[in-house]
């Protein structure tokens, strides 16, 4: 059957905090105050180097199970000392179109050396890096590390986040021992939570029973 998807700029909404987010979807900070976030695309820490469109606050926005979820990570980690580290949640769908219209500009590659150094930006598309659809603006994926609590320090993973390439890959091999044990441990408690892990990303997980499957919301994060 072929599936029908569904973009939303606005539906009827609630407020938290001054902003009206479609119904069923929180402020993440609202449940949980104790995880941590930097969202990438807010600034210029990112693989294009800008702040990206619909990215107006640091405020993480999830849908409310996944929120719930999230909260049960976080009191696993807490208990020895770690936190989560939110990357990303709910990306607007004109997050997504900025990020296609900018893969297109092939001569930008401001921070090629550092986010795709073996992959050439005519690449992205075909293999996979960049699309026009992202389960993120779904509400239920989210990109995250874990971090120490008394220093904030991230875990090493081994590779970056949005780094573009093999090394990324959870099951990479050609990382060191404490890098597997640190991608392992935030892969299982993610899963052991309700999440399913990509295949291409040690960083980037999916609530299973996600509310809107077929759903691609565009308000703005503000």
């Amino acid at each position: 059957m072929k599936k029908t998807f569904v973009f939303f700029s606005f539906i009827i909404s609630i407020s938290f905090f001054g902003q009206n987010l479609p119904e069923g979807f929180i402020y993440l900070s609202s449940i949980d105050k104790t995880i941590q976030s930097e969202l990438r695309y807010f600034g210029e820490n990112n693989f294009i180097g800008r702040k990206i469109e619909g990215y107006n606050d640091n405020r993480v926005i999830v849908h409310r199970e996944t929120g719930d979820a999230l909260h049960r990570v976080q009191q696993d980690l807490l208990k020895k000392g770690l936190s989560l580290k939110i990357f990303d949640a709910y990306r607007p769908q004109q997050a997504v179109n900025d990020f296609v219209r900018w893969a297109k500009v092939l001569n930008d590659t401001l921070k090629k050396k550092v986010y795709y150094p073996n992959v050439k930006k005519s690449e992205l598309f075909k293999q996979g890096y960049i699309s026009s659809k992202s389960g993120h603006s779904r509400g239920s994926s989210v990109d995250l590390t874990i971090v120490t609590v008394n220093t904030g320090k991230e875990l090493d993973m081994g590779s970056p986040f949005d780094f573009f390439g093999a090394e990324s890959h959870p099951h990479y091999q050609k990382i060191g021992v404490e890098h597997k044990k640190n991608r392992y441990l935030l892969r299982k408690v993610m899963i052991e939570n309700g999440f399913r892990p990509y295949k291409n990303e040690w960083w980037h997980f999916t609530f299973r029973n996600e509310p809107f499957p077929d759903t691609y919301f565009n308000f703005p994060i503000e």
